[in-house]
């Protein structure tokens, strides 16, 4: 069964891009075809897999703006079962250039729907935001993981961010699901992780994993190495907890 995942919530700094690095790398490493598309103009999940952000020749944005087909922007990884559709800082203008666009908020849902059948698995790393990239986002997904740090204010923001999913769900995308959330920058050692953990355990109920991706040293390193935590470091805190979140969303 094919399915396209997004990882997103407009906050920053919450493991978004982490997430999607590394959820579609052990993807990858269980021998599920997989396309990681990288939606922010920051470009660190491109970065994340060993490419050079300065020599990307072809983006997402050459695909949103229908100069390129989406066929011709994939790149391979080292991973051989990952392939990633790459992001660049031109990205920052396509919010503006798709307001006068037709159809502007379906744009990624068509360019995706031409590779959908050659991936199981097709991750989108979202922008810290929910303007048209977002929106795009959550109109070709069939899910999303909305990952949650175990800190202060962990919980803000999410009501606009449920908000947005359910004017996607009424009006652009009805079979948009949680797919489940996932709690990031957990330390045991600190109540504060616990009470999070709880809280948001208390809110979302059954969505939540299992698997909570503890802070990690290695973890943090992998990005600027250009590598997935299983190339990094395999025997690392930080590959463990992707590992098992994979196998939990495989059982899905």
């Amino acid at each position: 069964m094919n399915k396209v995942i997004a990882i997103t919530n407009q906050k920053g700094g919450v493991g978004k891009t982490t997430t999607a690095i590394n959820l579609s790398s052990c993807l990858a490493a269980a021998e599920h075809k997989t396309c990681l598309i990288d939606m922010d103009p920051q470009a660190n999940s491109t970065s994340g897999v060993g490419l050079e952000k300065d020599n990307i020749e072809l983006s997402i944005y050459d695909v949103l703006l229908g100069n390129r087909s989406i066929r011709e922007v994939v790149l391979p990884t080292e991973l051989s079962y990952l392939n990633i559709v790459p992001s660049s800082i031109s990205l920052v203008g396509a919010e503006v250039e798709l307001v006068s666009m037709m159809a502007r908020e379906t744009r990624l849902k068509t360019a995706v729907s031409h590779i959908y059948d050659d991936y199981e698995y097709i991750i989108i790393d979202c922008p810290p935001s929910l303007g048209l990239l977002t929106i795009n986002t959550l109109t070709a997904a069939d899910s999303i993981i909305i990952p949650i740090q175990c800190e202060y204010y962990a919980m803000e923001g999410l009501g606009q961010l449920m908000s947005t999913v359910k004017l996607v769900q009424e009006n652009l995308n009805p079979n948009l699901q949680i797919e489940g959330v996932l709690l990031t920058m957990f330390d045991s050692r600190l109540n504060l992780s616990r009470q999070v953990s709880e809280e948001v355990r208390k809110h979302f109920n059954n969505k939540v994993y299992n698997t909570v991706i503890s802070r990690n040293v290695r973890l943090s390193e992998a990005p600027s190495f250009g590598k997935p935590i299983i190339l990094y470091d395999i025997m690392s805190t930080g590959a463990e907890n992707y590992m098992s979140l994979t196998k939990e969303v495989l059982a899905q």
